[in-house]
């Protein structure tokens, strides 16, 4: 029967249990081992080390995706990079280092190195496009962004990962236990240090501190941490004597430092800009919790990005004339507000700044709503911004919100006559969510009679193009399946659809839009009337159009570009008439959903092939994923379990099989719980609108539901294989109802309840987590000749199944198949894990005592 918490609490003063277990000399004495049986367990430095590798975590990936102007992909090459290393660190830790004292003395080392590695890593992060010879503005290639993850996260991730399975030898030689279980108490308190900095991080830090205060105060933990576990009895004095001297050296100097590392701060962003944008001067940054603002100058142009993104770009306060994108916002503003015949209402989500709100106060509207979405942007702004965008927001219509633009919406019981989004193209799952059939059902709820929705997809140039003609016709055909009528438009390069329930209400006739401009007494100067003639051609829109219409009803038309037209296109009007005797649209590769978020991976596969060059793209791979490829990886994981069942019958003797079950079980969590996580992630951005500012509340849910898993399992854990089986039936069970309820849960309109229900999926899929690991920790244990070993191979093997499951999610699985088919994918790999440990015979094991003292 296994001993209790305080079973094994009260025998941690014996003499007769040494703290070595297995790997112990046989010859070590009683009196020995009572001197290191301490019974003070390294809680506090397994709290620090939780702490510390979760805000190092999240600095490093805000760094690197503003470095890889990162989305969801690079988000999962970032993740999988640094648990994959965290898992080597760990698992070979568990093998090199032996006994106690080389541990502590290992932990010294490691806290020391993180002090100084950490604002290493971030600089190189930051300085890190200047060692690829690309021109200003353009995107690594995945391939780029892949090799410099892995390289970068290496130190940091085998420090960290070694300092896990470190603490777990040494909470077992102050226990003096024998078993697995300090292991356990290891991942769990680990998983608590986890919660709270990710707490911390949300409520404080991201508004206040930089990234080098942070990765200094991570050595700081780190350091007390392993003065927390040094030896302390007498006859350890003068053997640590020099190391708790040179750590404390270290703690003051990591104090004393902190005041400078706002210098630090600053000048990296300055080297940092001189090689994002060698031609512009940083003038000013700002943090905010959705990434650091920063607002660059070049001659009478200033631009300003945010986490690296080109935000907008204006003219310099006291400049003559228009800048190139202030004039294609003008153009875009009064070609949208003149679909309308008499508007009065406008509501603008994005692009205020750019120049698209003054604009539209030089029509007669009674009413403007202009949302930004980042509260701390026009602050930082607003000094740079031209008069005329001053005089805009200081206008008496026009009401300045801050927020999400859906969730808006969703509040919001007024209507428009127009509503006109102007934000980036859908290059992240965050900014393609106003782009998908649900966005565009609520904006037609909150549109007045004959009203108009007007949204600015990106680029037109090169229509030709698989990538952007499936992006631009993916759009088109997702806004036909809301609105019964849709103008398509190439304006001055950019594509630009128009969305109206009204029967003749939308047009492309540059006359009419020219004399409802003019009747509207707009001064002829600020917009001349012959710019709709310029950007309307007729030619030009019949092609766009008619590409538009036709491409995405053949079964491969996602493979291929799109097919050449005839010379003279119908007018746009008979192509609509005409749709309905065209092949329907395949919808599996050509309908933008908020769970089944395709328009943004071709918008990414756009950027990967102009990043590319003359190589082959990276991601056309995943156009042919199928359901189907889920087979190969489910054979792959029982081909080895049954081979070792089949030779352990066939030789009549004891088989490998239930071990690598039980490995399979560690990996295929790993796996399962990150496939969830990034599901939930994606969902959680696609309703709720951002996940940088939450994203350390989402991991403190986490990290609370994978705590209490672990400790319940510690709690109940006797037979250890049938409890193996359980945790991952579990697991299945979860997978499969989130999968079921997810999309009814996508449909609730309150904010405050898409935030429980995420909250609690979170915890969820921590619990199911956290289950796994303390009961494959003790399965692996019986083949091999010590716990930490065992921690180190069960941990490992789970960062490792986490590597692959978060590359697989967000490259493959959620934006090809669905993030509905996340939850899927987790429960086919972890009742294959089941179907492997029914198969390997584990679940007929005679159940094997946990501690040898019972």
């Amino acid at each position: 029967m296994q001993a209790s918490f305080g079973d094994r609490e009260m025998t941690a003063g014996s003499s007769t249990r040494s703290a070595r277990g297995r790997e112990a000399a046989p010859a070590a004495s009683s009196a020995e081992d009572a001197a290191r049986h301490t019974g003070k367990k390294p809680w506090a430095a397994v709290l620090a080390l939780g702490a510390g590798s979760q805000i190092a975590q999240i600095v490093l990936l805000r760094e690197m995706l503003m470095s890889f102007y990162g989305n969801e992909i690079s988000l999962g090459i970032i993740l999988s990079s640094w648990m994959i290393w965290v898992g080597i660190g760990s698992y070979s830790s568990g093998r090199l280092i032996e006994g106690a004292e080389a541990s502590w003395r290992a932990l010294c080392l490691t806290a020391i190195g993180m002090l100084f590695l950490l604002p290493a890593t971030v600089l190189t992060a930051r300085t890190l496009r200047g060692l690829f010879q690309i021109l200003p503005g353009v995107h690594l290639s995945l391939l780029d962004t892949a090799v410099s993850c892995f390289v970068i996260m290496a130190p940091v991730g085998l420090l960290l990962g070694a300092q896990f399975v470190l603490l777990a030898r040494l909470w077992r030689h102050s226990s003096g236990s024998k078993d697995t279980s300090p292991a356990s108490g290891t991942y769990v308190t680990e998983a608590a240090g986890n919660m709270a900095s990710g707490l911390v991080f949300t409520l404080l830090l991201v508004r206040f501190a930089s990234s080098f205060h942070l990765a200094v105060l991570v050595g700081l933990l780190l350091l007390l941490g392993a003065l927390h576990v040094l030896p302390k009895a007498s006859s350890k004095r003068r053997l640590t004597r020099p190391w708790r001297m040179c750590l404390w050296t270290m703690t003051g100097l990591a104090v004393l430092a902190l005041p400078a590392m706002s210098y630090l701060d600053d000048w990296a962003y300055r080297a940092q800009w001189r090689v994002l944008a060698p031609d512009h001067t940083l003038i000013g940054t700002k943090q905010s919790p959705h990434g650091a603002i920063s607002v660059l100058r070049q001659g009478e142009q200033h631009a300003f990005f945010q986490s690296g993104h080109l935000a907008f770009t204006t003219a310099a306060p006291g400049s003559a004339g228009f800048e190139l994108e202030e004039m294609d916002a003008a153009v875009l503003a009064h070609l949208a507000l003149a679909q309308h015949p008499e508007p009065s209402s406008l509501l603008l989500i994005g692009g205020g700044l750019r120049g698209i709100l003054r604009e539209a106060t030089r029509h007669p509207l009674q009413h403007i709503d202009y949302v930004e979405f980042d509260r701390e942007m026009l602050p930082a702004a607003w000094s740079y911004l031209p008069e005329a965008t001053i005089s805009a927001l200081q206008d008496e219509r026009v009401r300045a919100l801050h927020g999400d633009g859906r969730t808006y919406i969703r509040r919001t019981e007024r209507t428009y006559d127009l509503i006109l989004v102007d934000i980036p193209d859908p290059a992240t799952a965050v900014l393609n969510r106003y782009y998908t059939e649900n966005f565009f059902a609520e904006a037609r709820g909150r549109l007045a009679p004959s009203g108009v929705l007007a949204i600015n997809v990106g680029t037109a140039g090169d229509i030709r193009g698989t990538a952007v003609a499936n992006r631009n016709a993916t759009v088109f055909h997702t806004m036909r399946e809301v609105f019964p009528h849709v103008l398509p438009l190439s304006v001055s390069g950019q594509a630009v659809l128009l969305g109206s329930d009204e029967p003749g209400g939308l047009t492309a006739d540059p006359s009419v839009l020219a004399n409802r401009h003019t009747g509207r007494g707009i001064d002829a100067s600020a917009f001349p009337v012959g710019y709709f003639f310029s950007v309307l051609e007729e030619s030009t829109q019949r092609r766009h159009g008619w590409l538009l219409m036709n491409h995405g009803r053949d079964a491969r038309s996602h493979l291929e570009s799109p097919k050449t037209g005839p010379v003279f296109p119908p007018s746009l009007q008979e192509q609509e008439a005409q749709a309905e005797n065209l092949p329907p649209v395949q919808n599996r590769h050509f309908h933008n959903s908020d769970l089944r978020p395709i328009g943004y991976f071709y918008t990414v596969l756009l950027w990967d092939r102009i990043t590319r060059g003359e190589r082959p793209p990276a991601l056309d791979w995943a156009l042919h994923v199928r359901l189907a490829w889920a087979l190969p990886l489910i054979l792959a994981c029982l081909l080895p379990v049954a081979s070792s069942r089949l030779r352990g019958m066939w030789r009549n003797r004891s088989s490998r099989a239930p071990a690598r079950a039980a490995r399979l079980a560690a990996a295929t969590t790993g796996m399962s719980t990150m496939a969830m996580q990034v599901g939930l992630l994606f969902a959680f951005q696609s309703l709720y609108g951002f996940v940088y500012e939450m994203v350390g509340a989402i991991v403190a849910a986490f990290m609370a539901g994978l705590a209490g898993g672990a400790f319940i399992m510690q709690r109940v854990l006797q037979d250890r294989w049938r409890c193996l089986a359980v945790s991952q039936l579990a697991v299945v069970s979860f997978a499969v109802l989130v999968a079921l309820c997810l999309p009814l849960a996508a449909s609730i309109g309150s904010s405050g309840a898409v935030l429980t229900i995420f909250a609690l999926l979170t915890v969820g899929a921590g619990l199911a987590n956290g289950l796994t690991f303390p009961a494959a920790v003790a399965c692996c244990h019986e083949g091999t000749p010590a716990p930490e070993r065992a921690a180190g191979t069960a941990y490992g093997l789970e960062l490792a199944g986490a590597c692959l499951g978060a590359l697989i999610a967000s490259v493959m699985v959620a934006p090809m198949l669905g993030i509905v088919a996340c939850f899927w994918l987790a429960g086919v790999m972890n009742a294959t894990a089941l179907a492997a440990l029914v198969l390997a015979g584990s679940l007929k094991c005679p159940a094997v005592p946990q501690s040898a003292s019972s």
